[in-house]
């Protein structure tokens, strides 16, 4: 599936590439590390049939600049991301996240200067303070010669490497739409690297107790990442949240599991951002609708391999 063309305007830390597709109430889409708006390459479209989606490259990933001098971390991009809602109009709108772009959703949520954020769907997010990753701190203390383009590549494919339950699903071109933006500024990877610094939502437990908005969470059983405890740990936090568990599932999702989680997001906010009754037709294909359980916290996808038939 070929992605939209990226449009570009200028923030405050350097300019953004961001897709910006279909009519309805705004859905902001926020990708993690080492990726870019390709993740929802598929999600985009399918939410757009009913909602404007607006789906960046953070600063300093994908197509957006690469600044050596900008301030890449959680706090600065959130604000980025306000800055470019501000410019689009947007003042209300529903957020995705996957990843750091997780952690971002939250922040937002969470800001009361900001948008109002109406509704949540976090794809195992970065949460409270299990984050930066050993991983990623290991990126943070590279030397010089090591930011090469081969070094890089093996980076990116790396970590999609453990990051993947089923790697047959992720093509070799998707897998060089990843590793591309990289390649002509090698050093630009360890930049952002850097700037994952845990900052933002440590400490704030209280706040998203305090949270009231319909919130989705989605983990994979299998994430070496960020270990599905903090799936129950997150949505315990979150009052009224939706937890989904996907076995044989790892960190990225919308890979491993691209027929499930697209539909998944598209139904809860459908029924909870979007307010659509449930309706029945006469025929076709019965989609699944998320509701909040009055007791049970928590859903497992149980068809094998996280993919609902």
């Amino acid at each position: 599936m070929i992605p939209p063309e990226r449009r570009r305007t200028a923030v405050s830390g350097g300019q953004l590439a961001y897709v910006d597709v279909g009519d309805g109430p705004p859905v902001l889409l926020v990708h993690g590390f080492p990726t870019s708006s390709y993740l929802w390459r598929r999600e985009m479209w399918l939410l757009a049939q009913r909602m404007r989606v607006v789906a960046p490259d953070l600063l300093g990933y994908g197509e957006s600049g690469k600044p050596p001098g900008a301030d890449l971390s959680e706090p600065r991009q959130a604000g980025y991301l306000k800055e470019l809602l501000e410019q689009l109009g947007i003042d209300s709108l529903a957020v995705v996240g996957h990843d750091i772009g997780g952690g971002l959703a939250q922040m937002l949520a969470l800001d009361d200067d900001g948008p109002a954020v109406e509704a949540l769907v976090l794809a195992d997010p970065a949460c409270f303070d299990a984050w930066p990753i050993e991983g990623v701190r290991m990126l943070q203390q590279a030397t010089p010669d090591q930011m090469s383009p081969a070094f890089v590549e093996g980076v990116v494919r790396l970590t999609f490497d453990l990051g993947l339950r089923h790697h047959d699903r992720l093509s070799a071109d998707d897998m060089q739409a990843y590793v591309a933006p990289w390649l002509a500024d090698p050093a630009a990877l360890f930049r952002a690297a850097r700037g994952i610094t845990g900052e933002g939502l440590a400490g704030r437990d209280d706040e998203l107790r305090a949270l009231d908005i319909p919130t989705l969470i989605l983990w994979g059983e299998e994430d070496p990442f960020l270990p599905v405890e903090l799936a129950e740990r997150l949505g315990d936090a979150v009052p009224g949240s939706t937890t989904g568990l996907l076995p044989g599932c790892s960190h990225f999702l919308t890979e491993d599991a691209p027929h499930t989680v697209g539909p998944l997001i598209y139904e809860y906010l459908r029924s909870q951002y979007l307010h659509d009754g449930h309706a029945h037709a006469d025929a076709g294909p019965v989609p699944v609708f998320l509701e909040r359980p009055p007791t049970a916290r928590a859903f497992e996808v149980e068809a094998g391999d996280g993919e609902v038939p």
